[in-house]
C-alpha cells in the first residue's frame, strides 16, 4: 500500500522546493507597477484569506466568536514581521486560490499543501509544518483497510483539495462539503464510506468529541504545507520565508504547533 500511495503522492511530496524563486514578472508589467509587498506596505494591512471553518487551522473561537488557530496565529506574526496589520477574509476553499490569482487577497493561510500542479499558477513559501493524510472510516467497518480500497467508493472533501483530488486518483466517487465536521456527519451516517484528511484535524475532531464512531486505517508519509501568493511576488515570497525563519529560530512557529496540534509538526 505504501509504494503505491508514495507513486500517487509523488508530485506533492519529492519537490525540491523552488520557493519564491525562478518566476519573473508579466510581460507587461513596467518599472513603475508596484508589487504586492509595495501595495500591502502602503496600506498599512496584509489581506489574508482563510476560510475560517477548519479547527486547529482557522475558525472561531466558541465563546468568543474570535477568528483563530495556527494558520491565523501564524499569520498574524507573518503580518507583524512586515509591518503591517493582518486583516482576514474568509471564503470557502474552492475560492481561496483564485482569490489569490484575481489580488482579491494577498497571500492564503489555511493549510495548503504544496504540489507541483499548484506551483505552476502560485508562489509557495518555503514548508512551515507537515501533515499527513489519514483514511478515516466508521468504527465497525472492516472493509477499507488501505487507500487503495477506496476504489469504488463513495468520500466527501472540499471541492479541489489535495484530499479530493487524491480520492479520484484512487477510484472514489467524491461527494463536496465545506467543513471536516460535515464530512463526519456523513460518514457516521452511512452516506459515504470514507473520507482522507489531515490527520491535526481528525485528532483535532476526536478531543472535541472522544466518542465518535470512527477510526483510522491507513495514513501517508510527512506531507509539506506552504503559503501561496501570486505567482510572479517573489519579493512577498521572500519576505514571508523570512518571517517564518525568524518564527521558526525563536520557537514561536513549534510553540504555536504544540498549542494548537497538541504537538510540534515544524519539521518532516
Amino acid at each position: 500500500m505504501k509504494k503505491t500511495l508514495s507513486l500517487l503522492l509523488t508530485a506533492a511530496m519529492a519537490f525540491t522546493l523552488t520557493a519564491c524563486s525562478g518566476s519573473n514578472k508579466p510581460a507587461d508589467e513596467t518599472e513603475t507597477d508596484k508589487t504586492v509587498l509595495e501595495t500591502i506596505k502602503e496600506r498599512g494591512y496584509l489581506i489574508i484569506g482563510t476560510e475560517g471553518n477548519w479547527s486547529p487551522w482557522t475558525y472561531h473561537d466558541e465563546k468568543t466568536n474570535e477568528l483563530t488557530g495556527f494558520d491565523v496565529e501564524v499569520g498574524k506574526e507573518i503580518a507583524k514581521a512586515l509591518g503591517v496589520e493582518a486583516r482576514f477574509e474568509e471564503s470557502n476553499w474552492e475560492s481561496l486560490l483564485a482569490g489569490v490569482e484575481s489580488g482579491r487577497f494577498d497571500i492564503i493561510c489555511n493549510g495548503v499543501g504544496y504540489n507541483d500542479e499548484r506551483a505552476k499558477s502560485y508562489e509557495f513559501s518555503e514548508p512551515y509544518v507537515f501533515t499527513r493524510k489519514v483514511l478515516i472510516v466508521g468504527k465497525d467497518n472492516d472493509t477499507i483497510k488501505t487507500f487503495e480500497d477506496l476504489k469504488g467508493k463513495t468520500t466527501a472533501n472540499s471541492p479541489g483539495s489535495t484530499y479530493a483530488t487524491l480520492a479520484e486518483e484512487l477510484g472514489a466517487t467524491v461527494q463536496s462539503i465545506d467543513t471536516f465536521g460535515e464530512t463526519i456527519t456523513l460518514l457516521t451516517q452511512g452516506r459515504i464510506d470514507a473520507t482522507i484528511n489531515s490527520e491535526v484535524s481528525y485528532l483535532d475532531y476526536m478531543a472535541q468529541h472522544p466518542e465518535a464512531p470512527i477510526k483510522i486505517v491507513a495514513e501517508s508519509e510527512g506531507e509539506a504545507v506552504c503559503y501561496p501568493v501570486k505567482k510572479g511576488e517573489t519579493d512577498l515570497c521572500k519576505a514571508v520565508n523570512d518571517a517564518l525563519a525568524n518564527l521558526r529560530s525563536s520557537g514561536k512557529l513549534a510553540e504555536l504547533s504544540k498549542q494548537f496540534f497538541g504537538g510540534d509538526i515544524t519539521n518532516k
